[in-house]
């Protein structure tokens, strides 16, 4: 697994497959590459008759797994080369020097970098514009890939260790299904409310790494919580009430298992939507709990820190030790 941390390996895999697939493509034009699934969406649907120039839709596809697959290792490639060559700089320019907080800025600026595009980008939905199954796809790629990073110990455990992991299986599960299924709609929109709070934690975080106790690191923190506030929970909880109460609005021809139509939405989906959805709203009270106490900790005795993170002083003085 060298390939998820040593940027140079991931690089060697990436460039070997795009001259692969540009190698098939000009020495046997007209025949299928087998290279392309993993570059490109695959699955294109003819456009409608009445709409020619319309935008091309995609449908699902067996080959989008290898599509998957691929930008997990285009994603270790980014993460490592832009915490390794960017962000490390970076935060020793801004003062950053204990190897603990540097390894702490590092994650989350790269949190920051990726939900700040991914966040800013019915039934049943059988085809997609092409920029939604791109999304949909690569935040799986995404999220299969920092579900490797926990699992392969490349970053520090936190306290709430246990609680990241089931995050991650719960957020590939609804993510997986719902590609499945066709719910590529309410996908999208947990998404969304997921992305945007995160930038914000991130940001957060790392101003508080580079100078602690700052105003403006705790303003930032304070307007975290009214976004995660209305995003995760006030939003969220209006999906799962729509999910309980409004899944009887779906039409009744779909409401039937038949893989030849691309229909699953059989009456006890219903359950197997809403329960997801309901640990990640869990999940999420559990942070919101600790997120408060850190507010309140940092309005009495004027420190704004992260109480998943051990103690990085401490983990100094043992570095000094050894």
């Amino acid at each position: 697994m060298k390939w998820m941390v040593h940027p140079i390996t991931s690089f060697k895999m990436i460039v070997i497959t795009v001259i692969a697939y540009f190698n098939w493509r000009i020495f046997t034009p007209g025949v299928f590459n087998p290279f392309e699934p993993l570059l490109l969406l695959s699955n294109p649907v003819p456009r409608h008759p009445e709409d020619p120039e319309g935008t091309v839709r995609y449908a699902k596809s067996y080959k989008d797994i290898l599509f998957v697959l691929f930008y997990v290792v285009v994603f270790s490639f980014t993460r490592q080369f832009i915490t390794i060559y960017l962000l490390r700089p970076l935060a020793y320019k801004l003062g950053v020097r204990k190897e603990a907080k540097v390894l702490r800025f590092l994650e989350q600026a790269y949190t920051f970098i990726y939900f700040s595009f991914s966040g800013a980008i019915g039934y049943p939905h059988w085809d997609m514009k092409p920029h939604i199954k791109l999304y949909y796809l690569l935040q799986t790629s995404y999220w299969l890939q920092q579900m490797l990073v926990l699992i392969l110990g490349l970053e520090k455990p936190r306290k709430d260790f246990n609680e990241l992991i089931m995050h991650h299986i719960v957020t590939l599960w609804l993510v997986l299904w719902s590609y499945l299924i066709n719910l590529s709609m309410i996908g999208n929109a947990i998404f969304v409310t997921m992305d945007v709070s995160d930038i914000f934690l991130a940001l957060a975080k790392c101003f508080n790494y580079v100078r602690p106790g700052h105003w403006v690191g705790n303003f930032i923190f304070g307007f975290f919580i009214l976004v995660w506030s209305y995003m995760r929970h006030w939003l969220n909880l209006r999906i799962l009430w729509s999910v309980w109460y409004e899944f009887d609005l779906i039409p009744s021809e779909a409401r039937r298992w038949w893989t030849p139509d691309g229909v699953w939405m059989v009456d006890w989906m219903k359950y197997q939507i809403f329960l997801p959805i309901l640990a990640l709203q869990l999940l999420n009270l559990f942070w919101y709990f600790l997120i408060w106490r850190i507010l309140i900790r940092a309005l009495l005795y004027n420190h704004l820190a992260d109480e998943r993170s051990d103690d990085e002083e401490e983990e100094e003085e043992n570095d000094k030790n050894k």
